[in-house]
């Protein structure tokens, strides 16, 4: 049976949670939202309440903080996400996970394919699985089709951890979480990956935790 929030049409559930103030809620993993395909954004939300929702999600994901957020993360089944890296990390990890800086972005109605067979395997976690992360092995470089909040059309290809950043959103509207392609022995506490994890690739942990690469 479906409950009173889904029958709420976009547009009033949108409405709702702008009616707070400060960040909005995440959703977190075992919430059904997560898990069904988002709805293709075809104008259930006039250009000025889009506006304000996509601000609502960018200021949201800085606040939690995070590189990336998803309309189903907050509890709207709606095709769309923000994403943005400043990629504040140290020269090691920056070369070698190809973390550079992603400037704000906003992806409407985003599909993604990999370009060539190249794969690259690091750790991962998720705004909506807290104090978790898992290794998650991906394609290196990846084409993205979307359009942008104005409707422009979006064809890019990217690469490195931007190219990470677009599949892990993506996923999200289609009802995928990050765990769904990880590899469940490198699962590890917010604790573990600070004690032991942090080196820039996960090498040593798939070693300590007896995973392949």
């Amino acid at each position: 049976m479906a409950s009173s929030s889904d029958l709420t049409p976009l547009r009033d559930r949108v409405e709702q949670l702008l009616s707070r103030t400060g960040p909005l809620p995440i959703v977190a993993a075992g919430d059904p939202v997560l898990r069904r395909a988002a709805e293709p954004f075809d104008g259930q939300l006039d250009p000025s309440l889009l506006a304000r929702f996509v601000a609502a999600l960018r200021d949201t994901m800085r606040a939690a903080p995070g590189v990336g957020l998803a309309a189903p993360q907050v509890g709207v089944p709606l095709r769309l996400a923000v994403i943005e890296d400043p990629a504040p990390v140290p020269d090691e990890i920056r070369e070698v996970r190809g973390r550079v800086p992603l400037p704000f972005r906003v992806l409407v109605n985003p599909v993604y394919e990999p370009v060539g067979a190249a794969r690259a395997a690091f750790f991962e976690g998720c705004l909506s699985v807290p104090g978790w992360q898992a290794v998650v092995a991906r394609p290196a470089e990846v084409r993205l089709l979307a359009q942008d909040e104005h409707g422009s059309p979006v064809d890019e290809v990217f690469t490195g951890w931007p190219a990470r950043i677009v599949q892990h959103e993506t996923d999200h509207l289609d009802g995928t979480l990050y765990l769904d392609r990880a590899e469940l022995r490198s699962l590890s506490s917010g604790e573990a990956m600070a004690e032991r994890w942090t080196q820039p690739t996960p090498a040593e942990a798939a070693k300590g935790l007896g995973f392949p690469l």
